[in-house]
């Protein structure tokens, strides 16, 4: 007889946990891992990594949810190979093999195909993804064995370095280092790759080294986690204004903060700014300002944008003390 299961007793947690995301988890799968290690009420992640990716997924618990939208919209830099030679289904090493050529390119022709792939570039979608289509996902069209027209989209590869290639034996492949604008399909990249050198090719590892300002040197991975006690992995969380990178910090006055929370402008002599991070004094005596919300600065009022609740706020001063 199977022994009655534990209920886990939730809890608000409020901050960012920064994963080293492994192999064979859909982004899903490892939030929910951590969620439940951290018995936390609500968590989401930034951005979907497939299975065969690993690398940088922040993770955002409680009110940090409420600024995940600036990662998911954040640069991305990923460490890839493409296996030269080889076209897949999936355009991954999970798909089945659809068409074999010989690789007959020359470094100085990779390298021209790298440059003629860097910039504002136009893809499209692959099938095997999660954009929908009519509110169904186009890998599940794939899976039923048919093919939706998709719209090219346009992206923006802003660096593609060439950290090792082979071009003869019997796995010629190219390793690269993609920083690029959100929404690009690195497995397209490398199928448009391998198509523009005359040879088709595929991905068979991707793993994303940096998304916005954070990078893989800085992240726990889900064994590391499940190694510490609890009062050990809520450490490791990162503060909310860790998502705020590259706003414009504003700090208020006791009394301009409390209105501010109840969602009223307040004047200043600030300057224009799209993105503001508003702080307010600490009630507890020698702490830092506590981040109150986000806001954009117009003609000197600030307009307050996403905000934490007094609940919110209440609760992070609690698991701080």
């Amino acid at each position: 007889m199977n022994a009655p299961r534990t209920r886990v007793q939730r809890r608000p947690v409020h901050g960012v946990l920064l994963l080293d995301k492994p192999l064979g988890l859909s982004s899903n799968q490892a939030l929910q891992k951590v969620k439940w290690l951290l018995h936390a009420e609500k968590a989401g992640h930034t951005g979907t990594l497939d299975p065969l990716a690993s690398g940088v997924l922040p993770i955002c618990f409680g009110a940090a949810t409420k600024f995940s939208q600036l990662q998911l919209d954040a640069d991305k830099t990923y460490e890839t190979t493409v296996r030269l030679g080889i076209q897949t289904r999936t355009a991954d090493a999970e798909g089945e093999v659809i068409a074999t050529r010989p690789v007959r390119c020359t470094p100085q022709q990779v390298v021209e195909v790298l440059r003629r792939h860097t910039g504002p570039i136009r893809q499209l979608p692959p099938m095997h993804s999660a954009l929908k289509k009519d509110g169904k996902a186009l890998y599940e069209y794939a899976r039923e064995g048919t093919v939706v027209e998709r719209e090219p989209r346009e992206v923006v590869i802003h660096a593609l370095e060439l950290l090792e290639l082979q071009l003869q034996g019997p796995s010629p492949f190219l390793r690269l280092r993609v920083h690029c604008s959100k929404g690009t399909y690195i497995r397209t990249l490398g199928e448009d790759i391998g198509e523009a050198l005359g040879c088709g090719g595929h991905l068979t590892a991707l793993r994303r080294v940096a998304t916005g300002p954070f990078e893989a040197g800085q992240c726990v991975t889900l064994a590391q986690l499940e190694a510490m006690d609890e009062p050990a992995r809520l450490r490791v969380l990162q503060p909310l204004s860790v998502l705020l990178h590259g706003h414009t910090p504003v700090t208020l006055s006791a009394d301009d903060a409390g209105r501010f929370l109840s969602g009223m402008r307040r004047r200043g002599s600030w300057p224009d700014a799209d993105r503001v991070a508003v702080y307010g004094p600490d009630p507890r005596a020698g702490y830092p300002p506590i981040l109150l919300g986000t806001a954009t600065i117009r003609a000197g009022e600030l307009i307050p944008a996403r905000l934490l609740s007094p609940t919110e706020i209440r609760e992070i001063l609690e698991n701080q003390a």
